[in-house]
């Protein structure tokens, strides 16, 4: 009896060893499976967290990409060298400028920059190539000009003075107010400005084109001089006038002797001198086109006018055909 007693007794232990043994395994086992999810939780946010810092000091390449699409977006106003840039119709004939605009003068896909400043004034206009019109191609009118008129600049009303272009049609140039200055009529048709504009022609065309206009105050639309700096066939020329009558101009500094003297009057002498230079028209000519203009002569030592029996007035454009260059 005793004897089975021990038995039962030792049959219940090991049953009961027997089924606590796996509960504890499992138990282990749980308790580690959470130690092991806890420890990846913990690198997880750990690596987070740092590249999460990465990211603040290195941006994505996506986010660069934004920042630059933001840094060249077109503003909504338009600037060119720090001016208002405005389109106007070539052949605007309102008188009126905008102050501190620029505007494309050039005819056609040509770009010729004018310039006005605080007050309004014209002051300012530059090419990179001067482009030369092409009657053949280019709609201009049976006078040669884009326009059939150019614009009312206030002071043109002056019967003395043109509409005068700062780039002229035969240059490619428009006529409205930001290409038009109140030019002396003589100045314009027969003078420097005629002078400049057919050396330019005859080069057939120019480069690194500047002109510089100035007033003799801020309310006036009227210049008083003008500062033409250009290249043609590798030379620079510089051609700088006031905005008055040569004739009458040239009278007053005593330059043309008697004014109402022929060519073959005493006072030619006194005026034009007869001798040729040293090295002929080359002394004269500095821009190497073997022609000489009223500046170049000038500049040599020459008074104007220089009339037709002077060496140099063979290599000059008596535009008008009296006998006399610069007068």
């Amino acid at each position: 009896m005793i004897k089975g007693r021990k038995l039962l007794w030792a049959m219940s232990s090991m049953m009961f060893l027997s089924a606590c043994t796996p509960t504890e395994a499992v138990t282990e086992e749980i308790m580690a499976s959470r130690s092991i999810e806890s420890s990846v939780a913990v690198a997880s946010v750990a690596t987070d967290t740092k590249e999460s810092k990465e990211t603040e000091e290195f941006p994505s390449e996506s986010t660069d990409s934004s920042t630059y699409s933001e840094s060249v977006e077109p503003q909504l106003t338009v600037s060119h060298d720090g001016y208002a840039l405005i389109e106007v119709y070539g052949g605007e004939l309102s008188g009126y400028r905008a102050a501190n605009v620029v505007v494309d003068i050039g005819f056609g896909d040509r770009e010729y920059w004018a310039y006005t400043n605080e007050y309004g004034q014209l002051v300012r206009v530059v090419a990179a190539e001067i482009i030369l019109q092409d009657n053949a191609t280019e709609p201009v009118n049976s006078e040669g000009r884009y326009y059939d008129d150019e614009a009312k600049v206030p002071g043109t009303e002056n019967a003395n003075l043109d509409e005068g272009h700062v780039i002229a049609d035969s240059l490619g140039g428009v006529a409205n107010a930001y290409n038009i200055t109140p030019q002396d009529s003589v100045l314009n048709r027969h003078g420097d400005q005629a002078y400049m504009e057919r050396n330019i022609v005859q080069a057939g065309g120019a480069t690194n084109f500047e002109a510089i206009i100035t007033y003799p105050n801020t309310t006036t639309h009227i210049p008083i001089s003008y500062k033409y700096t250009y290249t043609i066939n590798g030379y620079q020329v510089v051609d700088e006038f006031q905005n008055v009558n040569p004739d009458e101009y040239n009278a007053a500094q005593g330059l043309t002797g008697e004014a109402s003297s022929p060519p073959d009057s005493s006072g030619i002498a006194a005026a034009a001198p007869t001798e040729t230079a040293g090295g002929g028209v080359s002394a004269v000519d500095t821009n190497g086109n073997g022609q000489g203009t009223i500046q170049e002569a000038k500049n040599a030592g020459y008074a104007m006018p220089i009339y037709s029996n002077h060496w140099l007035y063979p290599h000059m454009d008596d535009r008008d055909g009296d006998g006399q260059v610069g007068e």
